[in-house]
């Protein structure tokens, strides 16, 4: 099928590996002219040469922090437009106690958690309305749905993310323009299994013995490939998605088990 995004211009921010990598291997192989963000030059020019390399695509890369203002305004200044907008800051989880917490660590999940997609979403969106298109879509997490302990910044960033997306589409639906996040879980990533990785350490145990018990959390009873997310954000940024919007898709194999 045709999703209608050949020749449009989208912004995937975190695609030097893991899921936004794999949405920029999918929105380039339908055609889009893809500009991969994330911090570090060289794993961003491999990515960029593959990308180009397997779909003859022209696709760039800035190399940025976008959990910065700096950051984020350099992205703005030197791709002012986009029909297509993937967010995600790219911060690896880790737990933090309550007690832990200060004013600066609130902040700093903020920073990367709200305002690097809130600040982008408002430099793209009236560009997408003047043109009548845009698709963007957020790379949330699943554990917004059910909180967990030591996560708390993370999970109060991103909840208020989706509060402030719920009351933007009803301004930018008419201009077929949507939003939509998803909430993806266990998926195998590098940082996935880094996080395993530590946790397996901290315990003492083998490495195997942590993986094979996340995997117990989800009906799937895997960890998902990046590219089963990747492909759900390539459907998302599709032509045929003007009228999903405002949406938090689960995409983590039944591990949450809410209805709602």
């Amino acid at each position: 099928m045709d999703i209608g995004v050949k020749g449009r211009r989208a912004i995937v921010c975190g695609a030097s590996r893991g899921i936004s990598r794999a949405a920029a291997n999918r929105l380039a192989a339908e055609g889009a002219f893809v500009t991969l963000i994330a911090r570090t030059a060289d794993a961003l020019a491999e990515a960029a040469a593959e990308i180009h390399a397997a779909t003859g695509v022209p696709t760039d890369f800035i190399a940025t922090d976008l959990t910065t203002p700096e950051g984020r305004a350099e992205l703005i200044a030197r791709k002012p437009d986009a029909d297509i907008l993937v967010t995600n800051a790219g911060v690896p989880q880790r737990t933090i106690r309550y007690q832990d917490l200060t004013r600066e660590e609130w902040i700093r999940w903020f920073d990367a958690h709200f305002f690097s997609a809130i600040e982008l979403i408002h430099a793209y969106v009236p560009g997408m309305c003047e043109r009548r298109f845009g698709r963007i879509v957020n790379i949330s997490a699943n554990f917004i749905k059910f909180p967990q302990i030591g996560v708390a910044p993370s999970h109060s960033a991103r909840l208020a993310l989706a509060g402030a997306i719920a009351a933007l589409v009803r301004e930018v639906a008419p201009y077929n323009v949507s939003i939509n996040s998803i909430l993806p879980g266990l998926i195998d990533t590098e940082a996935l299994r880094a996080a395993l990785d530590e946790r397996a350490r901290a315990r003492g145990v083998p490495y195997e013995m942590v993986e094979a018990e996340v995997r117990k959390r989800t009906a799937a009873g895997r960890l998902a490939d990046p590219t089963e997310a990747g492909d759900l954000i390539a459907m998302l940024a599709s032509a045929q998605m003007g009228y999903v919007t405002g949406q938090n898709i689960v995409n983590d194999g039944g591990a949450y088990e809410g209805l709602f």
